[in-house]
C-alpha cells in the first residue's frame, strides 16, 4: 500500500463492499498521521516513527465520510497496531475498532507476547459497555477444535490451531470477545447507520 494508487484501489472495494471502515496491514507507510483522499475518505495511519525507518509492516483505517462523522478520537500503538472509537446510534455506547498486524509464528516467543500482551491492554481498556471489534492480520489459526472455548469460536476455523492461534484464542476468551455471528443482532443494530439531528451522527 506504499504506493498512493493502491489506496484509491482501497477505496474502490470499499464501495464494492459498502463499508464504513476498512482495515488494511503491510501498509510499509512510516510515520503516524492521516491523509484525505479525493474521493473523501480519510486514511488514519500508523508505522514506524524512527528516523530513516524500514518501509515495514504499518496499519491503517480507511473511513467513509459517515464514519468520520461519528469518529471520536483515533490512537497509533506503534506499526502495528491502529485504533479508533466512533460513536454509535445508541446512547451511551461507541464502537471500538483496532486493526492489528501480528508478528507470524516465526518470530520470537517475546515478540509475540509482546505484540499480544500490548493488544491485552489496549482492548482492557475498552469499557465493557462499548462494542470492541478486532479486525487485521493475527496470522492466527484458531482450528476447528473449540474445545473449551465454545463460548467465543463455532469450530468453523482451518486446520489445526497454530501458537498466535493460542493467543489469540486466549485473548478472546479472556476479554469475553466472541465470533460475529453470535453477536449478529446487536452488530446490524449498532452498525446501522442513520442520522440523530443536526450535525450529529453515529453507526
Amino acid at each position: 500500500m506504499l504506493d498512493t494508487g493502491r489506496a484509491f484501489q482501497i477505496v474502490a472495494e470499499m464501495r464494492r463492499y459498502n463499508l464504513e471502515v476498512l482495515g488494511t496491514s503491510e501498509t510499509h507507510w512510516t510515520q503516524v498521521g492521516q491523509q484525505r483522499l479525493t474521493s473523501g475518505r480519510l486514511l488514519l495511519y500508523s508505522g514506524h516513527d524512527e528516523e530513516n525507518a524500514p518501509h515495514t509492516q504499518g496499519v491503517a483505517l480507511m473511513l467513509s465520510k459517515q464514519a468520520q462523522n461519528a469518529l471520536i478520537r483515533w490512537e497509533s500503538h506503534e506499526p502495528r497496531i491502529i485504533k479508533a472509537s466512533f460513536k454509535t446510534k445508541k446512547e451511551g455506547i461507541n464502537m471500538n475498532i483496532t486493526q492489528c498486524y501480528a508478528p507470524t509464528n516465526d518470530y520470537s516467543e517475546d515478540a509475540e507476547d509482546k505484540s499480544y500482551n500490548r493488544l491485552q491492554s489496549i482492548v482492557e481498556k475498552c469499557p465493557t459497555k462499548d462494542l470492541t471489534i478486532l479486525i487485521g492480520d493475527l496470522n492466527a489459526m484458531v482450528g476447528m477444535d473449540n474445545n473449551g472455548y465454545e463460548d467465543i469460536m463455532r469450530g468453523h476455523g482451518l486446520e489445526e490451531r497454530n501458537k498466535n492461534g493460542e493467543r489469540f484464542a486466549n485473548l478472546c476468551a479472556f476479554n469475553r470477545l466472541g465470533s460475529g455471528d453470535r453477536h449478529e443482532k446487536n452488530e446490524q443494530e449498532l452498525y446501522e447507520s442513520r442520522k440523530e439531528g443536526p450535525g450529529q451522527s453515529g453507526f
